[in-house]
């Protein structure tokens, strides 16, 4: 059997029904591995409460996840490629199934924990090996371009729907005598298995060559992307930070192990990561501008998801269903940049996608609350909430639509320029760094925004408690003093994150304007032009 993608568009009925079918699958796929990065988050509280897991604990349930995911995805990129993206595909979509079905029955803290690590490992072998099938199952053109904006669709539709379903889940009153929160872990069982057994029936497994996994880089490889992913997941804590030992240490042996890792896939036959996909200026442009992109969407959701609880005083459930509109506009975005991308060049698609974030994050970082010590209290003594005065269809929604549509405009193109034209040998592992460029820049650019936001907070928290004090006259007691000028604090900490998110997409844009000149009519075609080498 051939390893080759197919030729552009050249496709018959019986063929077009069974890519439907096969993207159904992979979208599933996608939509499971996105969904379980957030719809945990809410449930957090009352997992806490049920399996007795103290507070500082508590944060492993997004970490262990985030951990394993963003270690594994070089390692299941390469399995992919050696071993068979189907069989990879499928074992990691069943992994998946198997861990959350451990965690949703988890009777102790140790069983979730390790579950959530499981889950993990299995979306870091099944997500670059989907990404990979997209690119040698589906014709480039149309097919290819409709597929790769679904894919796309589902990383802001998983993540949307995730707070929706975590919310509904979560207030559930004990059906079948199960605890809500245990079925969020439940819900995505049934989506894997799916997967799982439905994909020979719509793939075909690719070349395998066995023998060739390089060891010690994927020892080295993978050991220093989890202690990088470990060492920012501490910086963006508070009771961590950037100065802590432990923050520092990881840092340091994950770029050791990283340095390792290069001088060992520099000399083996056989390397993990094969140098050749990044000696594409496009390609290494994608990938650089991948890193900072989910940086915006991830605080997007971390820090608005929380300034409408705190702030604006929306219960979970409401929160969930505020982003609904961002998981609409981004299907919209998607498809139509599934459209554009045939007549108008990936360089302006993102740069104008970039662009249109920027401005969205600009918007957030307008967000305005009551500033001094009087009027914060004439709006809190009564019971009210801080950010009474922000209105969601004028002050939020506008962004959020348009933070979604520049996501879509962002994630397609790039994500075809980042997989056009590699090797077939290497398309898994190329949809590993891919996904590991959008992990770790993602975690990068959370922990940097949440120590932006630490700042920020605490410098204003400390400036308006004595100021709040004097105001009272003693009606409020120390405790709720503190606790206004904490949600005070987060306010101001939230909109200068934002505002570092808006330097961050406009960084990303400069970059894309200068350096991506990939025309539209080549990623229409597998076959280079004349003169141009395939990397």
């Amino acid at each position: 059997m051939t390893d080759l993608a197919p030729v552009a568009d050249e496709v018959t009925p019986a063929q077009h029904k069974r890519l439907r079918w096969a993207l159904v699958l992979i979208s599933l796929a996608q939509l499971m591995v996105v969904l379980d990065s957030t719809i945990a988050n809410i449930a957090l509280p009352y997992i806490g409460a049920d399996l007795d897991i103290d507070q500082a604990n508590l944060q492993w349930i997004v970490t262990g996840y985030a951990l394993t995911f963003g270690g594994f995805l070089l390692l299941g990129g390469r399995l992919a490629d050696l071993y068979g993206r189907r069989l990879v595909f499928m074992g990691g979509v069943l992994l998946f199934a198997v861990a959350s079905l451990v965690g949703g029955a988890a009777q102790n803290e140790v069983m979730l924990l390790g579950a959530r690590a499981f889950q993990g490992l299995g979306a870091a072998m099944a997500s670059p090996a989907a990404l990979a099938l997209i690119a040698t199952t589906f014709p480039a053109g149309k097919e290819r371009n409709r597929a790769f904006a679904v894919y796309a669709a589902m990383a802001g539709v998983g993540a949307a729907v995730g707070l929706v379903l975590g919310g509904w889940l979560t207030g559930l009153d004990h059906p079948l005598g199960i605890a809500g929160w245990r079925y969020t872990f439940l819900i995505v069982v049934p989506i894997g298995l799916i997967a799982a057994v439905f994909a020979p029936r719509f793939f075909d497994e690719s070349e395998r060559h066995a023998g060739e996994l390089d060891v010690p880089g994927a020892i080295t490889g993978t050991f220093g992307l989890l202690a990088i992913v470990f060492g920012l997941s501490r910086a963006g804590q508070e009771e961590y930070g950037w100065g802590a030992t432990s923050t520092i240490a990881s840092l340091v042996a994950g770029v050791a192990l990283l340095g390792l890792f290069i001088l060992i896939e520099s000399r083996v036959e056989h390397p993990l990561l094969p140098f050749r996909i990044f000696l594409s200026k496009n390609r290494a442009t994608a990938f650089a501008v991948m890193m900072i992109v989910p940086a915006a969407m991830f605080a997007m959701f971390f820090f608005l998801s929380l300034f409408i609880q705190l702030v604006v005083g929306y219960s979970p459930l409401h929160t969930g269903f505020a982003f609904l509109p961002f998981s609409v506009a981004m299907i919209i975005s998607a498809t139509t940049a599934s459209k554009l991308i045939s007549t108008v060049d990936p360089r302006f698609l993102s740069g104008i996608g970039t662009l249109l974030s920027a401005t969205a994050l600009f918007g957030f970082s307008r967000l305005d609350v009551p500033d001094s010590a009087s009027d914060i209290l004439s709006v809190t003594a009564g019971g009210g909430y801080l950010g009474d005065g922000v209105n969601y269809w004028t002050h939020i929604l506008p962004f959020i639509v348009l933070m979604a549509f520049g996501m879509g405009l962002n994630f397609v193109p790039l994500t075809l320029v980042a997989v056009h034209r590699l090797r077939a040998q290497d398309s898994g592992i190329g949809s590993g760094v891919l996904n590991t460029m959008q992990q770790v820049g993602g975690a990068l650019g959370l922990a940097t925004l949440s120590t932006v936001a630490l700042h920020y907070s605490t410098n204003r928290a400390e400036e308006i408690a004595p100021q709040l004090g004097a105001a009272a006259q003693g009606q409020m007691t120390p405790d709720q003093i503190g606790q206004v000028a904490g949600i005070v604090g987060f306010a101001d900490g939230a909109t200068s994150a934002f505002l570092v998110g808006f330097a961050m997409m406009i960084a990303a844009s400069v970059i894309v304007w200068l350096f991506l000149d990939v025309k539209h009519e080549e990623l229409a075609t597998e076959s280079a032009p004349e003169g141009v080498a395939v990397h």
